[in-house]
């Protein structure tokens, strides 16, 4: 097996990475959006698509805090 990032033979410590400079390469990709994991219409459509935890938009503002 080789590393994905730099095609090195893996070793077991690390695999499938071959060291923690390629191990911390892949992490940091994942954190910058390098690599992203895509939705299906179904799971998208299913998804909570960020509404769920939304105000009400009745326009009543008492129940709100000031800060």
């Amino acid at each position: 097996m080789t590393c994905p990032i730099c095609r090195r033979p893996t070793t077991e410590v690390y695999k499938p990475f071959c060291s923690m400079r390629c191990a911390n390469i892949d992490l940091s990709r994942w954190f910058d959006g390098t690599y992203t994991i895509a939705l299906s219409a179904t799971e998208d459509a299913e998804g909570d698509g960020g509404t769920d935890n939304a105000l009400p938009s009745d326009g009543d503002e008492s129940d709100t805090t000031n800060w």
